[in-house]
């Protein structure tokens, strides 16, 4: 008995969750189903967005270079991967 393929549905992330997309819709990039978020979504990712600046202020500059350093390898590290997606 063969299993039926099943594709993953990318979910978005906003305020350090990843919920599904209020709407419910999806599209296909890659070969792959995305969330498709709407105005709603937004709104909640500018509230999430704002509502993290106080604390990210308020961390020293040596720990947000921490932070940004660290963001800086995983993109990095994924180099070829966004290139080859890329360049399709």
């Amino acid at each position: 008995m063969s299993r039926l393929p099943v594709r993953k549905t990318y979910k978005l992330f906003i305020g350090g969750e990843f919920p599904r997309s209020e709407s419910g819709r999806t599209y296909e990039a890659e070969g792959q189903n995305v969330a498709r978020g709407s105005r709603k979504d937004v709104r909640d990712a500018v509230r999430a967005a704002r509502g993290a600046f106080g604390k990210w202020s308020a961390m020293t500059a040596y720990n947000r270079g921490q932070v940004l350093y660290r963001i800086a390898g995983l993109m990095e590290s994924g180099r070829a991967e966004f290139a080859e997606l890329s360049s399709g």
